[in-house]
């Protein structure tokens, strides 16, 4: 594709059904809103749900709000039961939802909240769903990830929950690394399938309210520096729309600005770190994922 990808390139969506976590705000709302604008029937999962009707009241197009809170194994489950129950098809499940840089706290299932939001819970709310997306040609599940998963990350197996110490910076990192490991093992259990791809996206660094625990330190730089290093939301969402929507997007790719240092711009396709791409440790995630949420996926793991 020739020139600068925009929202001008998302095909029609009429007829397909798009499910965002954490919709009601930042990148979540973007991308629920252009899809919505295009034709989409746009589930905005949300842990708030009368700021989620706040946000959809703001959305031209067939919106619906569905109480999601992913640090919740409880939640996830009645939140999967009721889409199962309203939506027999499914065309996209954009995991979205996310904390960054969180001081240390727990779910309600006692994970460690940025690895339980980021990765536990979207793992399992994706398992949960999954078999609504597999019959659908064209169907997708994007996760997105950040730069941040190159940042003194790593898959701690000895303390997931980094219960022994506490690095906000590298408890995201950890999150982040996940969503890519998971996206690259999900992909390779669906090829077989032919129908549903997984694909991986991130905003490179949207000024949202994500970055409201950003350490004190950072914060009042970054505040002055906003207008020169971010950019706004429904920038930062093109590249999970560009992962959901282009038609010449494959399975196992991943999405990100493309200015120098994937900060700011127009997606493209990026490269993920050396780390990210260590099957090993895909297979092992994976397997402690399940463990730790109790959902198993209907696509096994390839021979």
């Amino acid at each position: 594709m020739s020139g600068n990808w925009t929202e001008q390139h998302i095909p029609d969506q009429h007829g397909r059904v798009a499910i965002v976590t954490g919709a009601n705000t930042g990148l979540g709302f973007e991308t629920a809103r252009m899809l919505a604008e295009r034709g989409a029937t746009v589930v905005m999962a949300v842990r708030d749900v009368e700021k989620g009707r706040q946000a959809a009241d703001r959305i031209n197009g067939d919106v619906a709000v569905q109480a999601l809170d992913l640090t919740s194994l409880d939640s996830i489950r009645t939140a999967a039961a009721d889409l199962r129950a309203a939506y027999p098809r499914i065309d996209l499940l954009i995991n979205n939802a996310g904390v960054m840089y969180t001081p240390r706290r727990t779910t309600a299932d006692g994970f460690e909240l940025q690895f339980g939001t980021n990765h536990l819970g979207h793992f399992a709310l994706t398992g949960l769903l999954l078999d609504r997306l597999l019959p659908v040609p064209g169907s997708r599940v994007v996760t997105v990830s950040s730069t941040g998963h190159r940042i003194r990350a790593a898959i701690h197996f000895d303390d997931l929950q980094w219960e022994r110490s506490y690095s906000r910076t590298a408890a995201y990192g950890q999150s982040k690394l996940a969503n890519l490991m998971f996206t690259y093992e999900l992909q390779r259990r669906l090829a077989v399938h032919g129908t549903t791809i997984a694909v991986a996206a991130h905003p490179g660094v949207s000024n949202t309210e994500l970055a409201r625990y950003t350490p004190a330190a950072f914060r009042l730089p970054l505040t002055w520096l906003a207008p020169l290093l971010t950019q706004n939301a429904d920038m930062g969402a093109l590249p999970t729309l560009r992962a959901a929507t282009d038609p010449a997007v494959t399975g196992g790719q991943y999405y990100g600005p493309g200015n120098r240092g994937e900060i700011t711009g127009y997606p493209k396709l990026v490269t993920s770190s050396p780390d990210s791409h260590d099957q090993a440790v895909q297979r092992r995630l994976w397997t402690v994922s399940e463990e730790l949420t109790g959902v198993t996926f209907p696509v096994p793991a390839p021979q």
